[in-house]
C-alpha cells in the first residue's frame, strides 16, 4: 500500500510539474502581446486547465491500456515510479533551459522505457500497432497514437496557423492597426482560454491514466483486498473483455486540481522562448496561433490521441509568423526546440530504463 500511495504522489508531482512546465503553451502569446498581464494569464490558464481536465477520459484510456501490454509485463508500483521519474527529470531539464518540450511524450517515453526494462528487453511489451474497432482509419498502439500524431499534428497546426493568419490578413487588409489590435486584444482572451481548456483536456488525462494503471495492477495483485471501507474507492477491477478501463471521478478531480495548482506557479522561462524569442507577436497573431492549436488538440482529444500541446502551439506560431514573411521566424531558436522534441521520447525512455535497472540491481521491484 505504501508503494501504491507513492505512485499516486509521484504521479501528482508529475502533474504539478506539467502544469508549470506547460503553462507557457497556453499563455505565452497572450502575455507577449500584452493583452493580459502574466498574473492574469496564469490565473485564467489555471481555471481553464481545471475545467478542461474534468472533460472526457479518452486520452487517459489510451495511456492506461493502449500503449503497454499489461498481460506481457507486470507494471508494478516500482516500475511506474521509475517511468514517472524519467519523465519528471527530462521535464525539469528542459524547463531549466527554457525549451518547450513535450510533457506528454516524456511520460510516454518513460512508460515505454520502464516497461522494456521490467520485461528484460522484450520489445513485444510495447503495443506498436493494432487495428481499431472504433475508428477503422486510425489504429491503436505507439505507431498510431504517438509517432504518427507527433509528426502530423505539428504539421497540421503549422499549416492551419498559416492559413488562418493569411485569411485574417486578407479580411482586415484595409483596417487600421489600432482597430485590429483593439479587436483582437479582446478576441485573444477567448482564444487563450480555449487553448488553456484544451491543454487541460489532453495533458491532465495522461496522469489520470497512470494512476488508473497503478490501481489496476494493485487490484490484480491482490494488494487492495480487505481494504477498510473508507479506502474502497481505490479498488479498480480489470474491465470486461473488449471494454476499456473507466477512470474514477476522484482521479479526475485530483489530477485537475493538481494541474491547476502547477499552472498557477507559472513557467516564465518557456514563455520567454515561445512568446518573445521565436517571433514577434501582435494580438492578431496570437489569436490565430491559439485558435489553430486549440482546434488541432480538440480533434486529437476526441480520438483519444495524447498529442503534445507544446508541439502544436509552437508549430502554430511558426505558421502564423511565416504567413507574414518567412524570415520573421528566428530559425536558430526553432532548431533548438526541434532537437528537444526529437530527444524527448528516447531520453526519457533511457532515464526510466536506467532507473528500473538500478532498482533491480539493489534487489527492489523484482
Amino acid at each position: 500500500m505504501t508503494l501504491l500511495f507513492t505512485v499516486i504522489l509521484v504521479a501528482l508531482a508529475f502533474e504539478y510539474i506539467n502544469g508549470f512546465h506547460d503553462t507557457a503553451n497556453s499563455i505565452a502569446t497572450v502575455v507577449s502581446t500584452k493583452v493580459l498581464t502574466p498574473r492574469q494569464a496564469v490565473a485564467m490558464a489555471a481555471l481553464m486547465n481545471l475545467l478542461g481536465a474534468l472533460w472526457g477520459t479518452a486520452v487517459a484510456k489510451t495511456i492506461s491500456s493502449g500503449l503497454i501490454d499489461s498481460n506481457a509485463v507486470s507494471l508494478s508500483s516500482e516500475i511506474l515510479i521509475c517511468a514517472l521519474l524519467g519523465a519528471i527529470i527530462w521535464n525539469l531539464i528542459t524547463w531549466w533551459f527554457g525549451l518547450p518540450s513535450s510533457s506528454s511524450h516524456a511520460l510516454i517515453g518513460g512508460l515505454c522505457g520502464a516497461a522494456l526494462a521490467a520485461s528484460n528487453n522484450n520489445w513485444g511489451v510495447i503495443i506498436w500497432s493494432q487495428p481499431s474497432t472504433e475508428h477503422f482509419w486510425l489504429g491503436k498502439g505507439v505507431l498510431w497514437k504517438v509517432i504518427v500524431p507527433m509528426v502530423s499534428s505539428p504539421l497540421i497546426g503549422g499549416l492551419l496557423g498559416f492559413c488562418v493568419m493569411a485569411l485574417l490578413y486578407f479580411i482586415f487588409q484595409n483596417a487600421r492597426p489600432t482597430q485590429i489590435n483593439r479587436f483582437f486584444g479582446k478576441a485573444q482572451i477567448f482564444s487563450a482560454a480555449a487553448m488553456g481548456f484544451m491543454h487541460g483536456t489532453n495533458d491532465a488525462q495522461k496522469t489520470m491514466g497512470i494512476i488508473a494503471l497503478s490501481l489496476l495492477g494493485a487490484t490484480a495483485a491482490g494488494q487492495l483486498e480487505n481494504l477498510p471501507s473508507m479506502l474502497h474507492f481505490l479498488y479498480t477491477p480489470a474491465p470486461a473483455s473488449g471494454q476499456t478501463l473507466e477512470i474514477a471521478v476522484w482521479i479526475k478531480v485530483a489530477c485537475a486540481l493538481t494541474m491547476a495548482a502547477g499552472t498557477a506557479a507559472g513557467g516564465w522561462r518557456i514563455i520567454k522562448t515561445l512568446g518573445h524569442k521565436m517571433v514577434k507577436l501582435h494580438p492578431i497573431n496570437g489569436f490565430a496561433a491559439e485558435t489553430s492549436s486549440a482546434t488541432v488538440i480538440l480533434g486529437a482529444t476526441a480520438l483519444g490521441i495524447p498529442v503534445s500541446t507544446t508541439h502544436n502551439i509552437s508549430a502554430a506560431i511558426m505558421g502564423v509568423g511565416s504567413a507574414r514573411r518567412i524570415n520573421a521566424i528566428k530559425w536558430t531558436v526553432v532548431e533548438s526546440m526541434v532537437w528537444a522534441w526529437i530527444l524527448t521520447i528516447p531520453v526519457s525512455a533511457c532515464l526510466s530504463y536506467g532507473a528500473v535497472r538500478i532498482l533491480r540491481w539493489f534487489g527492489w521491484g523484482d
